[in-house]
């Protein structure tokens, strides 16, 4: 009967069990492709989560290195150069002159006071636009170390995040060249000063040999003339003399600098604290940075003019004071420029400019590995 009944629906019950067959295996099929479609969004879901932590940890990092710059690195900095300053140019051997020749008419000659007056003029702007330069300088370069360094160090740690050994094995920036790199902002207070005041005077002489004591400065001419010097002084330098004030000049770290894309080069002894002075050359030798120190220092002058509190300018020449009496307070800005860093209201105008923020921005997150 069986038989019978196989025999006679032998092609329905084959083509009904192809039929099911062939669902089951599209079954399987759909499922194990469901499965595979899950298993990608968890680790889609997972590649997210894990950026967002990673983004988190940069600005968090980010955050932490510019607080070792304002509140480490850039007090005992400027302290320095403040110091070293005020030692190369102290004005009291002349304003003490002065003060003898009114007190006792007949010690000094008219032509002595003319050539007394005309020196305190030209070094009290260059004490001045020394100490301008300098804050600005020093500010925007330790802030460079301070970025490199700590990429530096968030990729290092990075790498050994999933296996110690790494970590291990990983060639770290040791204690030693840490301090080394970042002790190098006193490269300006040891070395850098003497040529950067003999050029400032060289230009504060050119702009102000014209200018007469009797001569009436309102807000306006004085800043032009604080322009006229800090672009007469960058004319007569090379277009990026700031390099040879900040940094040493190291012939193999230079061509280094300029080679960095070549694997081929071989330098003996090259260190990690070499690496890190050449890519802080680099990034302070680009025109992006030159930039930055265009834009600070014009804001720098901005916010100095109200410091001075001069008149905007009128009809007539009474309208502001004379040089005279304007010398005296310019040689007071200096120790105002170079103010303790976080009472420092210049250093936080810096600090809070989007066009040196951005700068920065990019200079963390975009440097190469290394």
């Amino acid at each position: 009967m069986i038989r019978d009944f196989w025999r006679r629906h032998r092609r329905k019950i084959l083509f009904g069990a192809g039929i099911l067959g062939s669902g089951y295996l599209l079954y399987k099929l759909y499922d194990a492709r469901k499965k595979q479609l899950l298993d990608l969004e968890k680790v889609l879901a997972g590649e997210r989560e894990n950026e967002e932590l990673v983004k988190a940890h940069m600005q968090t990092h980010f955050e932490s290195i510019q607080g070792i710059a304002n509140t480490a690195t850039m007090p005992h900095a400027m302290h320095y150069v403040s110091s070293r300053i005020a030692e190369e140019l102290d004005l009291t051997h002349l304003t003490e002159r002065l003060m003898r020749g009114k007190g006792q008419p007949n010690t000094l000659t008219s032509a002595e006071k003319l050539e007394l007056w005309d020196q305190l003029k030209i070094l009290s702007f260059t004490r001045m636009l020394v100490s301008l330069w300098a804050m600005t300088l020093l500010s925007l370069y330790i802030r460079v170390q301070v970025n490199i360094l700590g990429r530096h160090l968030y990729i290092d740690t990075a790498r050994g995040l999933g296996s110690p050994q790494l970590l291990d094995d990983a060639d770290l920036i040791d204690m030693e060249d840490q301090q080394k790199f970042l002790a190098s902002a006193d490269f300006l207070s040891n070395h850098g000063l003497a040529a950067l005041i003999y050029n400032m005077q060289a230009a504060a002489a050119e702009v102000l040999k014209g200018k007469q004591l009797r001569d009436f400065f309102d807000n306006a001419a004085l800043h032009e003339t604080i322009l006229q010097i800090l672009d007469t002084f960058m004319i007569m330098g090379s277009p990026l003399q700031w390099v040879g004030y900040l940094m040493p000049e190291d012939a193999r770290l230079h061509k280094i600098s300029n080679t960095s894309g070549n694997e081929d080069t071989i330098v003996p002894d090259f260190t990690k604290f070499d690496q890190l002075m050449v890519e802080a050359r680099t990034v302070i030798s680009s025109a992006e940075f030159g930039g930055v120190v265009d834009v600070s220092l014009k804001m720098v002058v901005h916010a100095l003019l109200e410091e001075f509190g001069l008149q905007a300018g009128g009809s007539s020449a009474a309208s502001g004071i004379p040089l005279a009496k304007l010398v005296p307070r310019v040689a007071q800005m200096g120790p105002l420029l170079l103010e303790e860093a976080s009472k420092n209201r210049f250093i936080q105008i810096i600090r809070d400019s989007p066009d040196v923020e951005l700068f920065f921005t990019l200079l963390y997150t975009n440097m190469p590995n290394s």
